[in-house]
């Protein structure tokens, strides 16, 4: 039950941890783990940091989007 819990939240996330990983250099999971352990830290903090990047990263990719033909606008 947990790994299927775990599955649905990789597949219908935002995938922000797993995008900085790549641009870092990083595996997903030590920048996943970073998140975990600075929201102990910081209190909810890093939660609120993430769903704002989340909704950054969603924004870029609906402005940057490339289109295949001059009748997709």
């Amino acid at each position: 039950m947990i790994n299927s819990i775990r599955h649905f939240f990789e597949r219908h996330g935002f995938a922000v941890s797993s995008r900085f990983a790549d641009k870092l250099g990083m595996r997903a999971t030590n920048v996943r783990l970073f998140f975990i352990y600075i929201s102990f830290v910081t209190v909810g903090l890093s939660f609120a940091l993430y769903l704002t990047l989340a909704f950054l990263l969603k924004l870029k990719d609906m402005i940057y989007t490339k289109r295949s033909s001059v009748f997709d606008l």
